[in-house]
């Protein structure tokens, strides 16, 4: 995995966004994950899809992916080109989908950093130094190191391709 990303972001401040106005239910019979692209974040912004380019950034308020368990909604956000959502906080079980899944990073951030960084903000993302910095306005900003397991499922592209080293 490439240790630095970089991309635009797209910022949607608020807290508590679930999963199902990440991808509406109705579209969880949708296999195709180019398709359920099409539909993601449909419940805040029908036109996410079209904004968002290959390894932008999402950055969002507290509690992010929360609701119901669908691995759809890491899948159609990794499938529009979202590299990392930026957050104060995830729900478990959508971090553990974007993670395990190899779909795409959660990355924990303070509160006052996600006031700090402006929709369309390009930022760098350095994932060995848990550095963030907004090129646009010339900052950086601290992000909160991955516990030791996940770097290494991270780091591995997913659950699938990680193997834990024998004791």
């Amino acid at each position: 995995m490439n240790k630095t990303l970089r991309g635009r972001v797209h910022k949607y401040d608020r807290d508590n966004i679930d999963t199902d106005v990440i991808i509406p239910g109705p579209y969880l019979k949708i296999h195709d994950h180019k398709e359920l692209a099409k539909h993601a974040m449909e419940g805040i912004d029908p036109k996410f899809p079209e904004k968002v380019s290959q390894g932008d950034f999402l950055v969002t308020g507290n509690n992010f992916g929360c609701g119901s368990s669908r691995e759809h909604a890491p899948i159609a956000l990794s499938q529009t080109g979202i590299k990392a959502i930026l957050s104060p906080s995830f729900a478990r079980i959508f971090y553990r989908n974007a993670v395990d899944g190899g779909y795409l990073l959660p990355i924990e951030i303070d509160e006052s950093t996600v006031k700090k960084i402006s929709d369309k903000d390009e930022l760098e993302i350095d994932l060995e130094q848990n550095r963030i910095t907004n090129i646009t306005k010339n900052e950086q900003y601290q992000m909160k190191p991955f516990p030791e397991l996940i770097a290494k499922i991270v780091e591995a592209g997913g659950l699938m391709n990680y193997k834990p080293s024998s004791a």
